[in-house]
């Protein structure tokens, strides 16, 4: 007589909850996300780094100074990601994946004044620098049973005093703390990161969740890693690259 239960089990197949699902589901998103955004972003920053006609949109010619749109895309960025963390609740998903692939673009319009500024050396080997300790610290962050939740708080008050250092220094124009700042600010994205990553696999298993939806809530967690990623990118590229 055969057996036909449906409540066969396989040792050799691994058996994922729903909560397993979600998380990896959510990481996912998360992830995918985080690397659409970098790819729009590489790809304007060395376009308007390599073309002359779209340069002089940034600089301007007689003064050598940035134009009205350099300014745009120098400080704009940080306009949009405010726009977004404060008005994810009242914003669409698709309006908020709209500002988030336009945020990436004019981010990349920045970024190639640094590939102007630096050897195309330095920035890949930083580049893959910064790709190997994120891909660690992601691990290490999805990984640990260890609670983050303090050592990322920690970090976010480190995440303060790297800005407000910096804003100083603007100022003072003092090259050696402007290297401790940067060291510190490598040491508090790594940091960032790990947190950053564990806080997204919470959100998955519905530990942690707002009122946003899911699809907002994985855009705005690929802007966190996103930033993690670059900053930890540009802090590496401050102590380690070599100036044209």
């Amino acid at each position: 007589m055969d057996n036909n239960s449906n409540n066969y089990y396989d040792p050799n197949v691994i058996q994922l909850d729903d909560s397993q699902a979600n998380v990896r589901r959510h990481m996912a998103s998360v992830f995918l996300w985080m690397f659409v955004a970098l790819g729009i972003s590489a790809f304007c920053a060395y376009a308007f780094a390599t073309t002359p006609a779209l340069l002089k949109v940034l600089v301007n010619t007689e003064t050598g100074g940035l134009s009205g749109l350099g300014y745009v895309a120098l400080f704009g960025p940080l306009a949009f990601v405010m726009i977004m963390s404060f008005g994810i609740n009242r914003i669409s998903y698709p309006v908020l994946a709209l500002l988030f692939i336009a945020y990436s673009a004019l981010m990349g319009v920045s970024l190639s004044f640094i590939l102007l500024a630096y050897t195309s050396a330095s920035v890949l080997s930083m580049f893959v620098t910064a790709s190997a300790l994120f891909g660690v610290m992601a691990i290490a962050g999805y990984t640990t049973h260890q609670d983050l939740t303090k050592f990322g708080s920690l970090m976010i008050v480190g995440l303060v005093g790297v800005l407000i250092a910096t804003v100083v220094n603007m100022f003072m124009h003092n090259q050696g703390l402007d290297m401790v700042i940067s060291y510190v600010g490598v040491a508090v994205f790594i940091g960032l990161t790990a947190y950053d990553v564990q806080k997204q696999k919470r959100i998955g298993q519905g530990i942690e969740f707002g009122s946003a939806s899911g699809k907002k809530l994985a855009l705005m967690g690929a802007l966190n890693l996103y930033l993690d990623f670059v900053n930890m990118f540009l802090f590496l590229l401050r102590i380690f690259g070599r100036r044209r």
